[in-house]
This record gives structure tokens, sequence and C-alpha cells, in this order.
């Protein structure tokens, strides 16, 4: 395919020499071009650092261009490779869905630790990707897991992921609880938090290419957590648990308009740079 072979060195030259028009920070574009080539090969960096004398095969090259093409052209490094990181899994991710984030494996990590590992019936609000549900069933194969969405396409991600790693999780085109039925042992939800006004300070590749449907809600934000609150209790079994991703800002606000429900306790919980980012709502 190629007339001349090129080292893994050889074509991260290569990848830093077309996206420093792009990208002025070196230390940023080495970083997005270590996360393809570690991507791609199922490389941790150690591997890669001792491999950047070996000769790529043609076909990862060829795969390798095509994805710096794209990042050159704003799309975000994971859409570009195909895959994301989330709990020690690479979960499959294209503009259907969001990005799995570290804040919400830290929103996932405190469900497992908390909640007892006997049988739990679980439902993961707005899936997207189904890192959330996927991950859950996985650490918890005894778990029964149901995963919903509005969005169709989200879902098709979501069960191939769930295929993947060969997770129990049923899927549901639910618009939040519009189509749950039953009571639930655990409700966890990261949904759409961002408000319309923090749209001129996001990031241009989060805006050009991950879905408004995921990111953004009204009302400052809240819309969605105000229309879960008014059913909350209807599906949440007593002595059950809902576990929120929250904007950071929204910590007291939310804090009281959930608190504010009966037979309830709330917990605000920080994320690892110390801002708000988890609710926890509990029957009592």
């Amino acid at each position: 395919m190629f007339e001349e072979q090129w080292t893994f060195e050889a074509l991260r030259e290569w990848g830093d020499w077309q996206l420093e028009p792009y990208l002025q920070d070196t230390t940023e574009r080495l970083a997005q071009l270590d996360y393809l080539l570690t991507g791609m090969m199922d490389w941790d960096y150690g591997q890669l650092r001792n491999n950047l004398n070996t000769v790529i095969e043609d076909e990862k090259r060829l795969r390798f261009m095509v994805a710096v093409r794209a990042i050159k052209g704003g799309v975000p490094v994971q859409y570009a490779l195909g895959h994301a990181p989330f709990y020690g899994r690479e979960f499959n991710v294209d503009r259907r869905v969001l990005i799995p984030r570290p804040e919400t494996e830290e929103l996932v990590d405190w469900v497992l630790k908390d909640q007892a590992t006997t049988d739990l019936k679980v439902l993961d609000i707005g899936t997207g990707s189904g890192a959330i549900a996927v991950t859950l069933a996985s650490e918890r194969p005894n778990w029964q897991v149901l995963a919903s969405d509005i969005s169709k396409d989200a879902l098709a991600v979501a069960e191939m992921n769930a295929k993947q790693f060969s997770a129990s999780v049923t899927f549901l085109a639910s618009d939040l609880f519009d189509q749950i039925n039953g009571t639930f042992d655990v409700i966890v939800s990261n949904p759409p938090y961002i408000s319309e006004q923090e749209r001129a300070v996001m990031d241009e590749s989060v805006l050009g290419f991950e879905p408004d449907l995921a990111l953004f809600a009204d009302d400052n934000g809240l819309a969605i957590y105000k229309r879960l609150l008014i059913e909350l209790l209807a599906h949440l079994n007593p002595k059950g648990s809902a576990y929120f991703e929250i904007g950071y800002l929204q910590g007291p606000t939310l804090l009281a308009l959930f608190g504010a429900l009966p037979g309830v306790t709330v917990a605000l919980r920080q994320d690892m740079s110390g801002h708000d980012r988890m609710l926890k709502v509990s029957r009592v």
C-alpha cells in the first residue's frame, strides 16, 4: 500500500506536523496522538514508548492518518478513534452519543461502593453509550439493569456496547419515565444539564460534534431534573436511592428541590476537582 515503511515514531512526528496548525499546545497535541496510537493498538503508554522504533503495519498507518485528518477537522479524538475509556473498558462512541467523562466514572463508583452486592433492580435513565448501565451490569452481574434513552440512535450504540462486554442489560426507548413500569432499588442518571447560556464558552469540538440532545436543558439546565423529580418516588422502592450527575453550580438548587420531596434524605458529593458533581436521593 505504501512504498516506504514508517515506524511509530515517524508516524507520531507526521501527526504532530499535521496537527500543529490546528493545535498550538504541543503537550495537548502529543497527548492526542499518543491517545490515538495506544487506543488503536490496544497498548498502554509504556508499550508505545517501547515500540516507537517498530514498523507500523500499512492498515494501521492508514487508519491513523484518516483519524488525524478527522481531528484536523475538529472531530474529538475519541470519535476519530471510535471508542473511549470508561471504568476500565473501551466503549464504542460516535456522534450519536456523548463521550463518557471521568466525572461519570465517579458517579458509577459511588453507586458500586454504596450499594450491597445482593440482587437489585437498577434503572439508568438517559443511558447514551450505555457506559453507566453496562458498567454496573458488568461489575454486578446479579443486578437486574434496565437502561432507557429517548434517542433510538443512542440505544443502538448502547446495545452494541452491552453485546461487546456480554453485559445483561435490557434497553428501552423512553422519554425519562414515560415508558417505565415498576419500581427500582437504584435509579441513576446523567441527564442533560448544561444551560443554553453556557454554549458561548464551550469547546467547539463539543458543540460541533456531540449531540445537543444529551448536553443542553432549559431552565438554566434544571428542566430535566424537575421532570425527574415529579415521578421519582413513584419508581423508587422504599429504602431505595437515586444518583444523579449534576452541573458544578447546581448543587445548592438541586439539594433544595429534591430535599423538598417527602420522606427522603439528600446528599451532595464533589468530584476530584472539588466541584459539586453528584447528588444522592434516598428514601428513608
